[in-house]
């Protein structure tokens, strides 16, 4: 066997464990290890005893969502500044521009958001 085909190999048995393990962690190894014991309280709606009152769809106004999306922005962008900062010094002072040039954005993005009044909570 060449070593061409072992790596080959090496490739479909990683493949077919990734496959396998999660299939056997949920439907074969799960049920054996919960525990499974069903009563009344336990198939209610809540475990507090409390009997569910009310409609559980509530609709959220859409200045809830544009608030999570701007956190979630400004929080991804926000991951890019650490292998920036990580390289800073090898990188050199064209990814310093770049990177101003960046921030400069985001704070632009800030702003419009601000006057726009996206960021009030009331």
């Amino acid at each position: 066997m060449s070593p061409y085909w072992n790596a080959y190999l090496y490739v479909v048995l990683f493949t077919l464990f990734g496959l396998l393990l999660p299939f056997a962690a949920l439907w074969i190894i799960g049920p054996i290890l919960r525990p499974n014991k069903p009563a009344k309280g336990k198939l209610t709606t809540y475990e507090s005893g409390l009997e569910p009152f009310g409609d559980a769809h509530v609709r959220y106004h859409a200045r809830y969502y544009l608030f999570a999306l701007l956190f979630v922005v400004f929080d991804v962008e926000t991951l890019f500044l650490y292998p920036w900062a990580a390289s800073f010094h090898q990188l050199g002072l064209f990814a310093l521009a770049e990177m101003l040039l960046f921030i400069v954005m985001l704070a632009i993005g800030l702003i419009y958001a601000w006057r726009k009044k996206v960021l009030e909570w009331t």
